[in-house]
């Protein structure tokens, strides 16, 4: 057994991930590579090696011929017959090569052979292995800044952040941890070139994959999402099980769960809201923290009329439009929002479709959220009378303390 080179290419294997038969196959190459290099040509010359015990063997295929006119493709019969008594011409005789005789330029270019396979095999085991995370969210460490770039490690090769890529006014410290999104990787002869992201939305949801264990079993979903990196985000979610409530699942325990998504993007803020199938719904949904009068949806057109009291009318616009801007991005409606006052002085601007299923389910909507709002209303009252009746009994029984 050829103990040695065995372990060598478990070594190898282990260190960078290339198989066996590949290492294997890249030291037979470089032997029939070294057999052309010394005789000049390897047509003839047949290698075999023992995967399990390494033990590698050369010989050359030569034709027992009377008179020899090619050393590299023939044998005489008076040499053959040294090997094996019983050959005869036009019989084919496997003459044993002996590596050790190779000159130094063939051996140097058989070890070429195998250091250029395994360059190959690495770059492509590297390629493989961050090409099944493309589309998916890695931690990186920052390396240095390339002019405008930022060069981020990510454990066995550099990513890029373009410029373009990295959210307004955020800067790094080299050995910084950071999360960011592989937008691409591609195969290059220098190897693998990838391209990371800290804008895209998909950033938003894979970090909400990760941190919330509703989302990442299915049981939540993210439904759709419109970003403004660095400054604010919204999601629409939607539970597939009705115990579960996909907005308490996603901000989780005293806000636990947004929060450390919060922190990673590094204080942009994220409004999880409930999507719903009626599109009058889901806008009013996507206006919170406005409160919404009344919605006029036209599936058709993707166009709305929203309604909100005069004094929420600037709360529902947002700083500088953004929360109307983020509301329309989530839900591919173009909103027209109006104040009561305004909506009262444009004649018909309410009027409603009698043939409109979205605006009967809407109208079922806002008949439920009143009575809830009315139901809370008394549970507060009654609370508030019970605990005013214990504060007199106290009273009663302990007037010093009382006092």
């Amino acid at each position: 057994m050829n103990t040695e080179l065995l372990e060598a290419l478990e070594q190898i294997e282990k260190e960078k991930d290339i198989s066996k038969e590949t290492l294997l196959e890249a030291i037979e190459n470089s032997l029939l590579t070294a057999c052309k290099n010394h005789f000049g040509k390897a047509d003839n010359v047949k290698v075999n090696i023992d995967p399990v015990t390494c033990q590698f063997s050369v010989f050359a295929e030569k034709t027992v011929v009377e008179k020899v006119e090619d050393e590299v493709a023939e044998i005489s019969l008076d040499k053959a017959r040294e090997i094996n008594s019983k050959y005869e011409l036009g019989d084919v005789v496997n003459v044993e090569i002996r590596s050790k005789e190779f000159g130094r330029i063939a051996t140097q270019n058989a070890k070429n052979v195998i250091l250029q396979k395994i360059r190959e095999e690495e770059r492509k085991v590297l390629f493989n292995q961050y090409y099944a995370k493309e589309k998916d969210v890695v931690t990186g460490v920052v390396q240095r800044y390339l002019g405008r770039n930022v060069s981020i490690n990510l454990g066995k090769v550099d990513a890029i952040l373009n410029e373009n890529e990295m959210v307004k006014g955020e800067v790094f410290k080299p050995t910084e941890r950071i999360k960011v999104y592989i937008l691409e990787v591609k195969d290059t002869t220098k190897g693998p070139r990838i391209l990371v992201s800290r804008t895209h939305p998909e950033l938003v949801k894979r970090l909400f994959e990760s941190e919330v264990t509703e989302v990442r079993d299915g049981t939540v979903e993210i439904k759709c999402i419109a970003r403004e990196a660095g400054s604010r985000t919204k999601i629409a979610v939607w539970s597939n099980d009705p115990d579960v409530d996909p907005v308490g699942a996603c901000v989780g325990m005293n806000g636990a769960r947004v929060n450390a998504i919060v922190n990673e993007l590094r204080g942009e803020k994220i409004d999880v809201i409930n999507w719903n199938e009626n599109p009058a719904v889901l806008i009013e949904n996507a206006l919170s923290p406005a409160k919404v009068v009344a919605v006029l949806a036209d599936p058709d057109d993707k166009t709305a009329k929203v309604v909100v009291p005069d004094y929420q009318l600037s709360l529902a616009i947002g700083k500088e439009g953004q929360n109307a801007r983020l509301a329309a991005r989530l839900t591919g409606f173009k909103i027209d929002i109006k104040s009561e006052t305004q909506a009262r002085e444009i004649e018909g601007w309410l009027e409603v479709d009698e043939d409109d299923e979205y605006y009967d389910d809407y109208e079922e909507y806002k008949e439920s959220q009143v009575q809830e709002e009315m139901s809370s209303e008394e549970d507060t009252a009654a609370d508030t009378d019970g605990l005013e009746e214990q504060d007199v009994q106290a009273a009663e029984e302990y007037p010093e303390e009382a006092e």
